[in-house]
């Protein structure tokens, strides 16, 4: 025992305890156990006297909460009173309000159409906020005052509307309308219309630029626009509709009658002769230029700019107020291709069917709208009828040629007024042949080179067949040929120096050239076989024979027959005409070269029988020159004294 006391003091002793330590540490725990038993106490206390005063507060807030409740209501109060006060305000605004817009509109919008249209939007404001405030008393008395001036300001702003477009939609002057057409297009004079050659006016009309004027001034429009908008919002949009169809068409068929565009009809037409009908379808192809390229086109920027915004009436507004100058316009076409259908009209016809290809692009897209769609099908359909009346004309010509019947007498068969004509005509549909392989296009998809080659290759063999019936009337058959040959020759000719030879081909060229000289032929073999039996005897030519056998008296008959029938022939041939140099001498050379080296031999062989007798002029009165210097006048065209009928 002794031994383990001894060692727990030890080992107490090696941790730093002693008895006084220990003693310490238990009076502090002591202490402490007494500071948290009065802490506890402490706490229960506050408890206590927290509770209470939860109590006190609970009771003074019952006590409080009617004085809460006064003073909330008083601020309400003050609050709603502050409110009344500024909507009594704005009341009173609106009422000073409708005095400064009732004093605008009285005014007017003529001097400051601004202010007046501030004005209007003002009413309608105020309109909406007595609306929505219904239950103050002079509130439908505000309201219906101003919706009485509103209506009055419509009515003075449709007739603002109206009397602005008015002043600005007088009829344009022709000289201003000239004035924007390019050089190349213009006339030298107004109201010259002549025609022009077709490949320079299609060459033009590629490369030319079109700058419209100007129809309505730019200061103008604006206010246009803000009348337009104002009425339309005001559910106006009819009247805006009928005021602007009525201004702007009054002005664009005004501009085209004073450009000189007519309304006339197929009667009208008919009754016209043709040197004033023809200036007159000169003068309306350039008045179509005129309307689509620049008055049309000018038009369509002004309902554009009036209306912009108001993308509905754009487009109606342009076509309803141009449909009737675009009607008189075409008017003219119209009567054209329902009128009695005659050659000389052709050219013409594909002049105006010409001028409508140009435009009708850019009319389609001038007019692309759906509203615009029966304006578009006018055109079309002019435009078809043009061709077809073209066409139509084509076969009348081609018959015409075959059956003409004219009783001009050609008595000296040289061409024919028919054949020039026709070739003439013939020439003028190849400076037309671009526009003509359009045209028949328009009906089927055919090869439009073969189809203008078979045409003109019918009207050719419908000239020969009606010169070959002519040719028929001569009662001398060497004159028959004489005339065959010159038509022949000159068709074929004028054929070889125009684009018609690439049409009809070398082949038809060549064929014909030896028709040409199948009618020379046979003219030599009518006029010369006879007066050459003169030289000879029994059949045999003067160059195979000897005098021998030959009597003084046989001779004598053979040149005295030789004389007259060569001054007939001089006579009556000399009346001929051959108009082509050329063949005029090619003809004499060839009768020459049979006629001459006969009557050379003949004279040398049986010359001296006659010769040394009695009066031998009176047989013999030509030398070979002589022949040869009469042959020279054959065929010139000279008029005898007393030309007898030979047809």
């Amino acid at each position: 025992m002794i031994d383990n006391s001894s060692s727990t003091q030890e080992n107490q002793s090696k941790l730093g305890f002693n008895d006084l330590t220990i003693e310490t540490l238990r009076d502090r725990a002591a202490t402490m156990k007494d500071c948290l038993a009065r802490s506890q106490t402490i706490t229960d206390s506050m408890t206590s006297i927290l509770g209470s005063f939860d109590l006190r507060l609970s009771a003074l807030e019952t006590a409080m909460r009617p004085t809460q409740i006064k003073t909330h209501s008083m601020r309400q109060a003050h609050e709603n009173i502050d409110k009344t006060l500024k909507f009594a305000d704005a009341v009173l605004i609106q009422f000073d309000l409708v005095k400064q817009a009732e004093a605008e509109i009285m005014r007017g919008p003529h001097e400051d159409l601004e202010s007046y249209l501030e004005a209007v939007n003002q009413l309608k404001q105020i309109v909406r906020f007595f609306s929505t405030n219904k239950n103050l008393k002079s509130s439908i008395g505000v309201i219906t005052h101003s919706t009485t001036l509103l209506q009055k300001a419509s009515l003075m702003l449709e007739e603002e509307f109206r009397q602005l477009l008015t002043s600005c939609s007088k009829p344009v002057e022709p000289d201003r309308l000239l004035d924007c057409l390019p050089a190349s297009l213009r006339p030298s004079t107004a109201g010259e219309g002549g025609k022009k050659n077709p490949s320079d006016h299609n060459k033009s009309a590629e490369n030319v630029v079109y700058r419209p004027p100007t129809l309505v001034s730019p200061k103008v429009v604006p206010l246009l626009h803000d009348l337009a908008l104002q009425m339309t919002q005001t559910g106006q949009q009819q009247q805006v509709f009928i005021i602007y169809r009525e201004a702007r068409s009054a002005c664009m068929e005004g501009s085209l009658k004073k450009l000189g565009v007519e309304k006339l009809g197929k009667d009208d037409v008919q009754k016209m002769q043709w040197e004033a009908l023809e200036a007159k379808i000169g003068n309306w192809i350039h008045f179509v230029r005129i309307a689509v390229k620049l008055l049309f086109a000018a038009e369509r920027k002004v309902p554009d700019q009036v209306f912009e915004g108001m993308d509905s009436f754009m487009d109606q507004c342009f076509a309803e107020a141009t449909a009737s100058a675009v009607s008189l316009l075409l008017s003219f076409g119209e009567a054209i291709a329902k009128s009695k259908r005659s050659p000389e009209k052709l050219f013409v016809l594909l002049d105006m069917y010409e001028i409508m290809k140009e435009v009708q692009p850019e009319f389609n897209t001038l007019y692309a709208s759906i509203s615009a769609a029966e304006l578009r099908e006018s055109v079309s359909a002019l435009t078809k009828r043009l061709a077809e009346t073209a066409q139509e004309t084509f076969v009348d010509f081609e018959e015409a040629v075959d059956k003409d019947a004219t009783k001009t007498a050609v008595q000296d068969g040289t061409v024919h007024p028919l054949t020039s004509y026709v070739i003439n005509y013939v020439k003028f549909l190849f400076d037309y042949q671009s526009t003509l392989k359009q045209l028949f296009l328009e009906f089927k998809e055919i090869d439009p080179d073969a189809q203008l080659a078979k045409i003109t290759t019918r009207i050719m063999q419908a000239l020969q067949n009606n010169l070959d019936g002519k040719s028929k009337h001569y009662k001398d058959q060497a004159l028959t040929q004489i005339f065959m040959m010159n038509n022949i020759h000159y068709i074929v000719r004028s054929v070889r120096r125009s684009e018609a030879k690439d049409m009809l081909g070398d082949d038809w060229v060549q064929i014909h050239r030896r028709v040409v000289q199948q009618h020379a032929n046979q003219y030599k073999r009518i006029s010369w076989s006879k007066i050459l039996q003169c030289f000879t005897i029994q059949g045999a030519p003067s160059d195979g024979i000897s005098t021998t056998g030959m009597s003084r008296a046989t001779v004598k008959e053979k040149f005295k027959t030789f004389n007259t029938q060569f001054e007939e022939l001089h006579q009556r041939q000399s009346q001929w005409t051959v108009p082509d140099s050329e063949l005029r001498e090619s003809l004499r050379l060839a009768v020459a070269e049979v006629l001459l080296p006969a009557y050379r031999a003949f004279r040398k062989r049986f010359g001296p029988l006659i010769e040394g007798g009695k009066n031998p002029t009176k047989y013999i009165r030509f030398t070979p020159e002589d022949l040869e210097r009469m042959l020279a006048e054959f065929f010139e065209g000279k008029v005898a004294p007393e030309q007898k009928r030979l047809i």
